[in-house]
């Protein structure tokens, strides 16, 4: 082979490699924007509250943020919810109850509480009842607070509870006395948590005495009602012995026990 036909291939060579390699560089520009433009579809669509995962999955589901009073299932169904704890001495007691009587309740925490005691929220959640956010630290005027204020508390309560016990959801909010604002319930709502209040309360965070507190709750119930108890801020022995009665007493009127209602009306 001559020297200017090895001359002519090496050429030939030289252009076809450049022509490759630009190529290769405008070809990743494009593919970046097309998955930078499918990531942002999926962003858009989780910000938006839909499931999309691989194309399909049922869409978020939507919280209400009005304020559920009502058991879930049927006219016979109770919701028991429990306040105020975790507390070393109260909250043991109330779980043994419980357990004794096959129910499962919504513990309503209080976030400084949850750090004080993260062994009692994982045994609450262990034992499989519902955990609800009662705020940072049971501000009873929330209502009269700023709404930058009322988010750092539900947020930061929720927060807590979430580290406590890793991978468990918290489903419901309760403002501290009831101290609802429209903002605080569609702040709520807005991160998974149905707005809880109560539709019975026998007061027993008063400490009336335990036929007072039996009286209450068993009088006149209404439709698919809930029960507003305490396991924390003082002494709840009332409660415990409460519970212990009324709990067989609400089997023998053919009341079965279910979680707050998250989705109804």
């Amino acid at each position: 082979m001559s020297s200017s036909s090895v001359r002519r291939r090496r050429a030939g060579a030289a252009v076809a490699a450049t022509a490759l390699c630009l190529l290769a560089a405008a070809v990743p520009p494009a593919l970046a924007a097309a998955e930078d433009s499918s990531a942002g579809h999926a962003r858009t669509a989780a910000s938006s509250g839909s499931a999309m995962h691989s194309g399909s999955g049922p869409a978020r589901t939507v919280i209400p943020p009005d304020i559920s009073r009502l058991a879930q299932g049927t006219g016979r169904d109770i919701a028991i919810t429990i306040d105020d704890g975790p507390d070393p001495t109260w909250t043991p007691q109330v779980l043994r109850v419980l357990r004794q009587n096959h129910v499962k309740a919504t513990f309503c925490i209080v976030g400084t509480r949850a750090q004080e005691h993260p062994e009692l929220v994982r045994a609450v959640a262990a034992d499989g009842h519902q955990l609800c956010d009662h705020t940072v630290d049971h501000d009873v005027t929330m209502d009269h607070k700023p709404v930058a204020y009322q988010r750092q508390q539900i947020l930061d309560g929720k927060a807590m509870i979430e580290k406590a016990v890793p991978g468990v959801a918290v489903t419901y909010y309760r403002a501290p006395g009831g101290a609802f604002t429209p903002e605080s319930r569609a702040i709520a709502a807005a991160n998974g948590m149905r707005p809880l209040g109560w539709s019975v309360d026998p007061k027993d965070w008063s400490r009336p005495g335990l036929p007072a507190i039996v009286s209450a709750v068993e009088g006149t119930l209404p439709v698919r009602p809930t029960v507003l108890f305490h396991d924390g801020g003082g002494d709840r022995s009332q409660t415990v012995a409460a519970l212990a009665q009324y709990l067989p007493w609400l089997r023998a009127q053919g009341y079965t026990f279910a979680f707050p209602a998250r989705t109804g009306p």
